[in-house]
């Protein structure tokens, strides 16, 4: 990851200008990044875009149905109701997880809670989609 690898160098860098000057005061991890100097957040930003640019490239080449997560879960659901003794046999409530990881992952690829305009986790649609399958899940066992 090319942006955290930046940020790690750059905090290194200070790190040694501080040591070098005897600057005493600092307590580690009290730094601000709004230190960066204009130059440094715009590599920065150039390094995020990269990464953001790259992420939607991911699924480019994937048939609709298998990289939506609402689509493959109707699919588990489909198969839950025509089959439900082999999808019990098939653990599948163990594999969802690992295989909606990867979807969930670039979609929050540029998630940031500590913004001010943020979307909550409950809002986005991946969230939405896996609740309303819980909850078609509960119905149909209960």
């Amino acid at each position: 990851d090319n942006s955290s690898e930046f940020i790690t160098k750059y905090r290194t860098c200070r790190q040694q200008v501080r040591e070098c000057s005897g600057e005493a005061d600092h307590h580690e991890g009290m730094s601000s990044d709004d230190e960066l100097t204009p130059t440094d957040m715009t590599e920065f930003q150039k390094s995020k875009d990269n990464v953001l640019e790259d992420s939607r490239k991911v699924f480019e080449d994937v048939h609709a149905d298998f990289c939506d997560i609402r689509k493959i879960l109707l699919k588990f659901q489909e198969w839950k109701e025509k089959f439900p003794d082999s999808y019990c046999d098939a653990y599948i409530s163990f594999c969802l997880p690992k295989l909606l990881n990867p979807l969930i992952r670039v979609q929050l690829i540029n998630w940031n809670p500590l913004e001010q305009n943020f979307t909550e986790l409950e809002e986005m649609p991946w969230f939405r989609a896996i609740e309303e399958f819980s909850n078609a899940k509960n119905v149909s066992e209960s």
